[in-house]
C-alpha cells in the first residue's frame, strides 16, 4: 500500500517509518494518522519485521507538533476525537509485540515528543529538541504526553515541562532520562540501525516475552512482576529459539534463530 504522508521501508527485518511531510515540518493531521494506524497494522502482521523505527524525513524536524492549522478548525467535540484518535494509535504503537525505536533527528515538539515517548526508547541527534509547548496554545498534551512523560522522568519534570511549555536539547533530556543516547546528526540512523540489526538477530519469542513482561510489570508491585516474568520465562523456555540459543552455547557457535513463534 502506497501512502501519502508517510514512507514505510523495510529491509533484512528492519522496518522504518519515516513521517513524511516535510513542508510542515511533519506535523501530525488526520490523514497522517490515517496512514500511521494502517501502517502499524501492516508491520504488526508482517511476521518478517523484528524491528521498527520510526523518524522524520527531511533534515529539520522528527515531528513539530500536531498541524495547527488542521486544530484551529476543530470545534472542541472535533477536538476530543481527535486527541482520542491520536491516543489510540500511539497506544497501538507502545503495544507492538516488537522493539520500537524513536531516531529523533530534529524539532520533536507536541506531539513528535509524544509519538516518541509511545516507542521504547529514543536515540536524538544532537541537533534534537523535545518539547510539550501545547501551554502556550492554551491547550494541554492530548495525546499521552502527561502521562508517558510524567512515568519516564517523574512526575515534577514532566510538571516542570508541561506547566512552562518549555523546550529542551538533546543533551537535557538526556540527563532527565527521556532519551537513551545522543548521537551525531550524521551517525543517527548508522546507530540506530546498529542496535536495530543487534535485537532482530536475538530470539523474537524472547523479544516479546521481555517487552510484554516490561510493560504488565512496570505498574505493579514487585511480586507480582516477577510472578509476570517468571510464567514468560516458563513460556519461553518451550520455544525452538531457546532451544536453539542454548544449543549455540554448548556447541559455540552463533545461534541462528528462526524467529518463528513456535
Amino acid at each position: 500500500m502506497s501512502f501519502e504522508n508517510i514512507i514505510l521501508e523495510i529491509n533484512d527485518g528492519i522496518a522504518t517509518l519515516f513521517f513524511n511531510r516535510p513542508k510542515a515540518l511533519n506535523a501530525l493531521n488526520n490523514a497522517l494518522f490515517d496512514e500511521l494506524d494502517q501502517a502499524l497494522d501492516q508491520v504488526e502482521e508482517n511476521t518478517s519485521i523484528r524491528v521498527l523505527i520510526l523518524t522524520g524525513a527531511g533534515d529539520k524536524a522528527f515531528v513539530a507538533g500536531a498541524d495547527i492549522v488542521e486544530l484551529s478548525r476543530m470545534s472542541p467535540l472535533q477536538g476530543k476525537y481527535f486527541s482520542r484518535k491520536g491516543q489510540k494509535i500511539f497506544a497501538k504503537l507502545e503495544a507492538l509485540p516488537i522493539p520500537t525505536i524513536a531516531a529523533v533527528n530534529g524539532y520533536a515538539l507536541g506531539g513528535g515528543s509524544e509519538a516518541a515517548l509511545a516507542c521504547d526508547f529514543i536515540y536524538a541527534s544532537e541537533k534534537a529538541v523535545f518539547g510539550l509547548p501545547e501551554i502556550s496554545l492554551g491547550l494541554i498534551p492530548g495525546f499521552g504526553g502527561t502521562q508517558r512523560l510524567a512515568r519516564l522522568v517523574g512526575k515534577n519534570r514532566a510538571k516542570e515541562l508541561i506547566f512552562t511549555g518549555q523546550n529542551i536539547k538533546a543533551d537535557q533530556a538526556l540527563e532527565y532520562g527521556m532519551v537513551n543516547r545522543v548521537c551525531s546528526h550524521e551517525s543517527l540512523m548508522e546507530e540506530v540501525l546498529k542496535t536495530a540489526g543487534m535485537m532482530a538477530s536475538r530470539g523474537k519469542v524472547a523479544l516479546r516475552s521481555a517487552k510484554e513482561v516490561i510493560h504488565h510489570g512496570a505498574n505493579a508491585d514487585l511480586e507480582t512482576g516477577c510472578r509476570i516474568e517468571n510464567d514468560a520465562f516458563g513460556l519461553t523456555m518451550a520455544s525452538e529459539d531457546a532451544e536453539e540459543g542454548t544449543s549455540a552455547f554448548l556447541e559455540k557457535r552463533k545461534p541462528a534463530f528462526k524467529g518463528e513463534l513456535k
